[in-house]
């Protein structure tokens, strides 16, 4: 009797995502997950969140209009594809169904960035408790995929989450304040954030929201 195929679900996802662990492929086309649990991870802490003058400035010209979950099938193909200064990717097709899964059961995130009907910018994650495991964001306008980490901050604060956890850090990421921690450390703070019981906030009030981003940039002026 041959062996039936393993196939991931998204509730075993969640486990994984528990326990410290999260996925990635080493391509587009790779069917192959890997599972990573590295021994330094970047976390950007929600209170000591960097938003720079400059970027609160085009975000008060209302550029950009900023969504949640409008789109998130199109923000996670769109954090796939291959570009320029990033011809391959993680996201394989597994992730991509699972993390739409996850978010047709409520626990996967998007932020979008619209620059008039065109969809510009955003990011995906997933969502337990009171953590967020940012997964991946997409810019093709100047600040659209900033832009859509700052409504994220301001949407994870207001709903009492207490971790975002961005896997690793990047020079770009470094500028917002994430930080690089233990492993040891990390799971510290993953075993009290996924028992809070946060609920993301997709549509805010709009003026709770503006004042959220005006706070985090009053706080580090």
């Amino acid at each position: 009797m041959s062996a039936r195929p393993f196939t991931l679900t998204a509730d075993l996802l969640l486990r994984a995502y528990r326990l410290g662990l999260f996925p990635m492929a080493e391509s587009r086309a790779s069917r192959a997950l890997h599972w990573l649990d590295p021994e330094a991870r970047g976390v950007l802490p929600l209170d000591k969140f960097h938003l720079p003058r400059s970027l609160m400035k085009t975000l008060r010209a209302g550029r950009f209009r900023v969504s949640s979950d409008e789109d998130f099938s199109a923000t996670i193909r769109a954090c796939a594809a291959a570009r320029t200064n990033r011809p391959e990717t993680w996201i394989n097709q597994e992730i991509e169904r699972l993390f739409i899964e996850l978010h047709q059961l409520g626990f996967a995130h998007s932020i979008e960035t619209w620059d008039g009907p065109r969809l510009v910018g955003g990011l995906y994650g997933a969502s337990l408790g009171g953590a967020f495991f940012g997964e991946s964001m997409f810019s093709t306008a100047t600040d659209a995929s900033k832009i859509a980490l700052v409504h994220l901050v301001a949407r994870l604060r207001l709903s009492g989450f207490t971790l975002l956890d961005t896997q690793f850090i990047t020079p770009h990421l470094a500028r917002f304040g994430t930080v690089e921690i233990s492993r040891a450390q990390y799971h510290l703070m993953l075993a009290d954030a996924v028992d809070i019981p946060a609920r993301f906030q997709t549509s805010p009030d709009p003026a709770v929201l503006l004042a959220e981003i005006e706070a985090i940039r009053s706080a580090h002026t």
